[in-house]
C-alpha cells in the first residue's frame, strides 16, 4: 500500500479535514455498482450483500491493522421498519465472519429521523445529519471501522465519526462499498 500523502487526499479534505482517520472504497458510485447497491438497499436484494461485501474486502490491504469492532452506519427506526433490514447492518455482517472482526450492532443508534441524503444539495447533507447518532459504547483506545454502502458528501460518516471519538475511539476507518465522485472531481 502506498503512503498517504497530499497528492492522495482531495482538495475538499485538505481544506477541511474529516474526523476520520482513513478511508478505503472499493468501487466508483457509476453503472453497474449503482444499480446493485439500489438494488440491495431498495427491492431488496440480499443476494448482492456478499458479491458487494467481497469487493469491499478485495481493497482493505493485507498489511492493514483491522479494527477492534465494525459499527455499521445506523439507520433510524423508521427507515428501518420500512425497508426491513438496513444494508450497512448486513454488508458488516458478512465482513466480520470472513475477517473475525467483533460486530457492533447495537452501539450506535440513529436517534433522529433525517430527510434521505439523496434528496439534499451537497452543501445541506452536513446540517441534515448534525446530532442524528448516539453511541453508549465505551471505545476508549480503541479503532473501529464504520461500514456503509455509499460515501456521496461524508456528512454522515463524519458526524458518526464525531460521535465515535467522544467515546473514546482513537482511530475510525471508513470501509464503503462505492464512493460517489462528484461532477467536479471526477
Amino acid at each position: 500500500m502506498l503512503p498517504i500523502t497530499p497528492a492522495h487526499i482531495c482538495g475538499s479534505c485538505l481544506h477541511n479535514p474529516p474526523v476520520w482517520t482513513n478511508a478505503i472504497a472499493a468501487l466508483r458510485y457509476t453503472f453497474p455498482v449503482d444499480a446493485m447497491i439500489q438494488a440491495l438497499k431498495y427491492r431488496p436484494d440480499l443476494t448482492l450483500t456478499p458479491i458487494l461485501a467481497d469487493c469491499l474486502l478485495s481493497v482493505i490491504p493485507s498489511s492493514a491493522t483491522l479494527p477492534d469492532y465494525v459499527i455499521p452506519v445506523p439507520i433510524h427506526a423508521v427507515r428501518l421498519r420500512q425497508r426491513g433490514f438496513n444494508q450497512a447492518l448486513e454488508i458488516g455482517r458478512y465482513l466480520c465472519k470472513q475477517t473475525s472482526i467483533t460486530l457492533l450492532l447495537d452501539a450506535c443508534s440513529r436517534s433522529r429521523d433525517t430527510v434521505s441524503q439523496t434528496e439534499l444539495p451537497w452543501r445541506k447533507r452536513q446540517k441534515n445529519v448534525r446530532g442524528a447518532f448516539a453511541c453508549q459504547q465505551d471505545l476508549t483506545g480503541k479503532h473501529v471501522a464504520i461500514v456503509d454502502d455509499v460515501m456521496t458528501s461524508g456528512a454522515t460518516l463524519n458526524e458518526l465519526s464525531k460521535v465515535l471519538r467522544r467515546q473514546g475511539a482513537v482511530a475510525i476507518s471508513i470501509w464503503v462499498v462505492a464512493r460517489a465522485i462528484p461532477r467536479r472531481l471526477s
